[in-house]
């Protein structure tokens, strides 16, 4: 038996880390907006839950991004395959993560890569090269330990 699973991510402004992981990972930005209309409609959240987003309504303190290839229920608009989940908290982060993602873009285009996500937000902690392998160490806008390799 599988499970299914989403990696949530703790943020401070969920919808702008949605949006640069988005648009680092070749991601969607997943729209909630018929579900939250549903929601909104029978009463069973308030309209101060919700935020505009791109011309449509959001959850305020939640947003996903999906892998586009990956089945979604078209009801809610959650998908249902490789998720990244991004929930607003009220602390900051404040220590190394404990967890963090690897971009795989290979050894011929991992400059390339790391000049393209510090367009994005990004900046560089390090190069890591060692016996077993060469590595670029980066943050994301929240502070967020990534590597790409």
């Amino acid at each position: 038996m599988t499970l299914d699973w989403k990696l949530v991510i703790d943020s401070a402004d969920p919808h702008a880390q949605a949006a640069f992981w988005a648009e680092a990972l070749g991601y969607l930005v997943e729209d909630n907006s018929a579900l939250i209309e549903r929601l909104l409609g029978c009463g069973a959240v308030p309209e101060a839950a919700t935020v505009p987003v791109g011309g449509r309504r959001a959850f305020r303190d939640l947003v996903a991004v999906r892998h586009p290839d990956d089945p979604y229920e078209k009801e809610s608009g959650t998908g249902l395959g490789r998720r990244l989940l991004f929930q607003r908290v009220p602390e900051p982060k404040t220590a190394k993560n404990r967890l963090h993602l690897d971009v795989h873009a290979g050894p011929e285009r991992r400059e390339e890569e790391v000049t393209r996500l510090e367009g994005l937000g990004a900046t560089v902690l390090r190069r890591v090269e060692e016996p077993g392998g060469t590595w670029t160490v980066l943050v994301d806008p929240e502070g967020n330990e990534f590597c790409v390799q």
